[in-house]
């Protein structure tokens, strides 16, 4: 399972050290005697679902069994939602200690640490820096094996949605400075929507994307149009030169009914201009101060793969503490069985309202598509996809290890 280590070797090392060869139907098993070695009793690895409602406990050799937990009905899962370490008693006078998985920012899990009386803050301390060791050994195993991907889906994925998966970037990505955190509904079915960024010194890339139709051949159109979207962003072009790349790809492979919206934006982080083209698609939101803000009118453009001239450049200046949403139309436009849309407004205000509950950038993420897939009794019409971005909020602080 791993390379044999001296008996005396700090725990953490150990682990680090056993990385290099460990496969990831391994990992539970080594994390359980590691975590011996430095004070627990027991310890188990539980990684959340795809769709991020329960937590998944990771089996091995020598690993106590243990049940799936609910990430809103568990302690466990008040550690993931808060991203924080949660204490509480167990039986026989231990304590379980659960301290969240991150890889960054982004929430992997979370991590049983099981120990007798009271947890002494040196062991607080070394059980996180264990388990953010922990996290960043599941992602990099988890490039080499269908293990953990297996472990996560509660129900089989669509064709279209592994397509979509494998493309997303990480969820979460936070600095000093910015919080960049996505979601997508429904996660086991998701065929046209998708989103992608990057983080390039002071500028941050979005783009939001809804490509025309369902299941596979939405897929096909919306993987080939994140390739070009990546292709000339990492050329260097701007956002006008950025859409006509996409366009080109999308109107070059497939057929003129086939077509994608999307949202094309660039955050300048030393100044907070936000700067974006409109494809055929709904403009950002932006929430300042508890309230609703709508950006300055700016012309849409044609979807992409219908284009015959480049779109506007249209831009707003942020101020610190604004969060800025880029989503498709599946999220506003989700009807209740009565026929009601979830529209604007209520998404501003779901956003609004976990702020002043304090959930973490993620979390809010979560619970809004969990209240867009409530509002439609659980059976979206369309895909809904949808990415915030946070600039200088001091939320940032809250995605620590």
């Amino acid at each position: 399972m791993g390379t044999a280590t001296p008996s005396s070797e700090d725990p953490i090392r150990a682990l680090l050290r056993a990385a290099h060869h460990l496969p990831a139907t391994g990992l539970g098993a080594v994390v359980t005697g590691q975590a011996r070695r430095l004070g627990a009793r027991e310890a188990v690895v539980y990684l959340a679902d795809y769709a991020q409602h329960v937590l998944v406990p990771v089996p091995g050799e020598g690993v106590p069994g243990r049940q799936e937990l609910t990430i809103d009905g568990s302690v466990a899962g008040r550690a993931f939602r808060r991203v924080d370490t949660v204490q509480a008693p167990a039986q026989d006078g231990l304590v379980t200690l659960w301290v969240p998985l991150l890889d960054g920012a982004e929430r992997v899990g979370v991590l049983e640490f099981v120990v007798p009386g009271e947890v002494p803050p040196e062991l607080d301390d070394d059980a996180r820096t264990f388990a953010s060791l922990v996290a960043e050994v599941v992602v990099t195993r988890d490039a080499y094996s269908d293990f953990f991907s297996q472990l996560r889906r509660r129900r089989t994925l669509s064709l279209a949605a592994e397509i979509q998966w494998d493309l997303l970037p990480p969820l979460t990505y936070a600095s000093d400075r910015v919080v960049v955190t996505g979601a997508l509904e429904p996660a086991y079915e998701i065929g046209g929507d998708t989103f992608d960024y990057a983080v390039n010194g002071s500028l941050v890339d979005l783009m939001v994307l809804d490509a025309v139709g369902h299941g596979l051949p939405a897929a096909l159109l919306s993987s080939a149009a994140v390739g070009g979207y990546r292709h000339a962003r990492r050329r260097g072009l701007d956002l006008p030169g950025i859409a006509a790349a996409v366009d080109a790809v999308v109107a070059g492979q497939f057929s003129g009914s086939r077509f994608a919206t999307a949202a094309i934006a660039r955050l300048d982080l030393d100044t907070g201009v936000l700067h974006w083209v409109n494809c055929g698609h709904p403009d950002p939101l932006l929430v300042r101060d508890g309230t609703l803000v709508r950006p300055p009118a700016c012309r849409p453009g044609r979807p992409l793969g219908l284009q015959s001239a480049e779109p506007d450049v249209c831009q707003v200046q942020l101020r610190p503490g604004d969060r800025v949403l880029l989503y498709t139309d599946g999220v506003v436009e989700a009807r209740s069985p009565g026929g009601e849309f979830f529209g604007e407004e209520r998404l501003a205000d779901l956003v609004v309202r976990a702020e002043l509950a304090g959930d973490p950038p993620p979390e809010t993420m979560r619970r809004l598509m969990g209240s867009v897939m409530n509002h439609q009794a659980g059976q979206l019409q369309d895909d809904a996809s949808i990415v915030m971005v946070e600039w200088r909020t001091g939320r940032e602080e809250q995605l620590q290890p």
